[in-house]
C-alpha cells in the first residue's frame, strides 16, 4: 500500500475509545505469546476482527464495534497493526491440531 493513501491509517488518526476489556484481552494475548502483531479486518454491521499473531506462531481474535475502536484497542494494548495480510506474518503463523479437526468437522457436515 502506498504511503498517504486513503486505507493507510496512522496512530494519529485513531480517536477512537476502547473498551477496557478489549485492551485487556489483546495485552493478554501479546503477554503470553511473547509479543504479537494485528490485522484488523471489516466483517459488516458485526464491526471489526482483530486477528492476532503472537511472535510463537499462535493466533487468536478479538471482536471490536468498528475498525476505529479495533485500531484503538490495538494502540492502547500497544500492539502493532498491520495494513493488510503479509507472507511473513502468514507464514508465523501456526495452526493448533483442535483447528485442523474443526475444520475437517466443517467441511465434512457440508
Amino acid at each position: 500500500m502506498a504511503d498517504g493513501s486513503d486505507t493507510t491509517l496512522t496512530t494519529e488518526s485513531v480517536t477512537a475509545d476502547a473498551p477496557s476489556g478489549l485492551v485487556a484481552g489483546i495485552r493478554s494475548f501479546a503477554a503470553g505469546h511473547g509479543g504479537a502483531k494485528a490485522v484488523i479486518e471489516y466483517v459488516g454491521k458485526r464491526g471489526a476482527r482483530i486477528v492476532l499473531v503472537g511472535q510463537d506462531g499462535a493466533w487468536g481474535d478479538q471482536f471490536a464495534d468498528g475498525t476505529d475502536v479495533a485500531r484503538a484497542a490495538c494502540l492502547k494494548a500497544g500492539v502493532e497493526v498491520e495494513n493488510e495480510w503479509e507472507r511473513e506474518l502468514m507464514d508465523q503463523m501456526r495452526p493448533s491440531n483442535d483447528l485442523w479437526r474443526s475444520m475437517s468437522r466443517r467441511s465434512l457436515a457440508r
